[in-house]
């Protein structure tokens, strides 16, 4: 399953507009209210449209690949066990390809990274995720996404204890779950969030291909450029329930600065073999390594590694 991460800068601050006006008495009308002219009573809405056909080839689609994936014993729910046995030395090696490595240029599209090591990112202020659906994702399946993410929220916040959780009022973390009918609607709402929003990162959720099933791109602020203010989660609603869950899983831990995959991360949804849908206990580890205090925005892999090691060596406990 091919999802994607990428790490953009903020190219200026958000502009707020404040209205204002006076308040005044209405005075009585003159003359007594009249019915309203039938050429100004507005229309009954119209009745809600099932999906197109674009919407419904990439239902199927999405359907046989899941089936597909699951028949070659692929997109695990187990977390892992005795068969996927792992280090210490595993989890400092993963956690540095996967914390300090890119997959794609930055603010460069689709655009392999150049392979250089970039400075530790992660979010220092309270994560708050809101859950936003297109006009056409199906009534049914939006209080399962919901719920889904809820829960999966708590549980990142009990991992990493850091604050996370699904706040609806001031949101920095967008989950936005679209359908191909809602591409406009996504789009326009993606410049509501992110006014100045830069075009190759717009480009992104405009011109997604049906390879790429869910993306998530994080947004670093003016004042670091190794912490993350804000992001936005992609997700197709027309996948199956299974891979939007894997998509959640994986889109909302790579925003949080595990943006990079490794084809030797095992157990790991950090990796395009597919193997796990779900986030595994290998990276549950990653994700305390990340969020432990003593590793800092900015550091390099050359500081982070004697860390890392003694806390492994007492399996994460304070330094």
């Amino acid at each position: 399953m091919r999802r994607r991460t990428f790490r953009q800068g903020m190219t200026a601050g958000l502009a707020v507009l404040a209205l204002s006006g006076c308040v005044t008495q209405p005075k009585a009308p003159d003359t007594p209210p009249q019915a309203r002219p039938a050429a100004l009573i507005p229309a009954e809405p119209e009745a809600p449209q099932g999906p197109s056909e674009a919407s419904r080839n990439l239902s199927r689609y999405y359907a046989a690949v899941q089936a597909d994936l699951k028949a070659q014993g692929l997109l695990r729910t187990d977390g892992g066990g005795i068969d996927t046995p792992y280090t210490d030395t595993d989890v400092m090696r993963n956690f540095e390809r996967i914390a300090f490595y890119d997959e794609y240029e930055r603010n460069a599209g689709f655009r392999r990274s150049s392979g250089q090591a970039v400075g530790l990112r992660k979010w220092v202020r309270p994560v708050r995720m809101s859950v936003e659906f297109g006009a056409r994702v199906p009534e049914a399946q939006r209080a399962f996404d919901e719920d889904m993410v809820r829960d999966y929220a708590n549980r990142l916040a009990d991992i990493t204890g850091h604050p996370i959780s699904v706040a609806p009022r001031n949101p920095n973390f967008h989950v936005l779950f679209m359908s191909e009918d809602d591409r406009d609607e996504a789009i326009a709402r993606i410049r509501q969030i992110m006014p100045d929003i830069n075009a190759s990162s717009l480009a992104l959720f405009r011109t997604l291909p049906q390879s790429i099933h869910c993306l998530v791109v994080a947004f670093s602020g003016s004042e670091s450029d190794h912490t993350y203010t804000r992001a936005i989660a992609f997700i197709r609603s027309e996948h199956p329930d299974l891979m939007r869950r894997s998509c959640v899983h994986e889109e909302l831990a790579q925003g949080l600065g595990l943006a990079n995959d490794s084809p030797r991360a095992r157990p790991s949804i950090f990796n395009d073999d597919d193997e796990f849908a779900l986030l595994t206990r290998h990276d549950e580890e990653l994700l305390k390594l990340l969020y432990h205090p003593a590793l800092t925005p900015g550091m390099t892999p050359d500081q982070a590694r004697p860390i890392v090691a003694r806390l492994l060596g007492g399996r994460l406990g304070p330094m």
